[in-house]
């Protein structure tokens, strides 16, 4: 009998419940082979000669991924699956890491819902406990260079400032259905109206309208490249939606087209760009090198998006858990 053998994965990373294309030798035969993550068995999806379709499963035991027929078993092959750190929450964008590796995310209720807590603090042991209160709809989260984490409400259009200790001022208000939230290298933030204004604050707290986009696309995930452009997404009910991008003069335009309801964005310190979006099909993280060619890069539902910890590990968030998913690449 021909030897079985994974030759490729794809995509690079995937969270429980998302998919694993394999590709290689005599993996599927007579009897349908069984995908094994460390010792825990996916489902396979599609298994058809020199290709297989596995599901991870829920609760995988994270050891290497084999494919096992007839009684042989393949090669062993690295794949990146995340580990839930966190749950019971509600993400609507990134999370955010500060410097020490903590994690900060939303529990944000529907439109106009009080909640308990607002802002949630995962520690490096992951444990989460309770941040930040009052603040009605926490939408997005960013870090300024001092430390100082705001908070923006897409109820009031208020945006707080929060102190590692937990002290919470308001930093500015009417800012409109405030979503999306980040700072340029100059330390001047930006904020983005579901309606399409994008404002710029500075250091002095002064409010400036920095660019104005179709409501159609809107402003709800904002991201700052090292071109020193503004990255924009708002996901749509349109399976073929873009991400903006708006020079340093407010001028905006299409930087990439293609994506089922993109929503949070980062960067990695190769200029890479990855967005939470479906694309081709698949549901998960798509990331865009600098020449603006897209990939699938990690598979799984119900992602909403993803922040860079100190380590070159991802904090992913979906909209109700925080994964961590150990991949190689440059740090932003």
């Amino acid at each position: 009998m021909s030897p079985i053998r994974i030759d490729r994965v794809q995509p690079e990373a995937a969270l429980p419940g998302g998919e694993f294309t394999i590709r290689g030798s005599n993996l599927s035969g007579v009897v349908r082979p069984e995908v094994l993550f460390g010792d825990t068995a996916g489902s396979v999806v599609v298994g058809s000669g020199n290709l297989v379709i596995a599901r991870v499963p829920d609760a995988p035991s994270y050891g290497e991924l084999t494919v096992r027929r007839d009684g042989d078993t393949s090669n062993s092959y690295h794949c990146a699956i995340g580990i839930q750190i966190a749950d019971s929450l509600h993400s609507v964008a990134n999370p955010a890491c500060d410097d020490e590796g903590n994690i900060f995310t939303t529990f944000s209720g529907s439109r106009g819902q009080k909640t308990a807590v607002s802002v949630y603090k995962i520690d490096l042991n992951y444990d989460c406990r309770p941040f930040a209160s009052d603040i009605m709809n926490a939408t997005g989260l960013a870090f300024d260079q001092r430390g100082l984490l705001y908070v923006s409400s897409r109820n009031d259009g208020s945006i707080h400032q929060i102190t590692p200790s937990g002290n919470m001022t308001t930093f500015v208000e009417g800012m409109g259905i405030a979503t999306g939230v980040c700072f340029d290298p100059a330390g001047n933030l930006y904020v983005g109206d579901r309606s399409g204004t994008i404002f710029k604050i500075n250091p002095d707290r002064d409010v400036f309208v920095f660019a104005t986009l179709e409501p159609s696309i809107a402003a709800y995930h904002l991201a700052f490249g090292p071109d020193s452009y503004l990255y924009v997404t708002g996901p749509t009910t349109s399976s073929f939606d873009s991400i903006q991008r708006v020079a340093p003069n407010g001028e905006a335009e299409l930087f990439y087209r293609g994506l089922g309801r993109p929503q949070g964005i980062t960067f990695d310190g190769a200029g890479n760009l990855y967005c939470a979006a479906s694309y081709a099909g698949r549901r998960g993280v798509v990331r865009i090198n600098p020449a603006r060619e897209a990939e699938h890069f990690l598979s799984g539902h119900n992602i909403v998006g993803l922040c860079f910890m100190p380590s070159r590990s991802l904090a992913v968030a979906t909209n109700n858990s925080i994964f961590r998913v150990d991949v190689d690449i440059a740090r932003a």
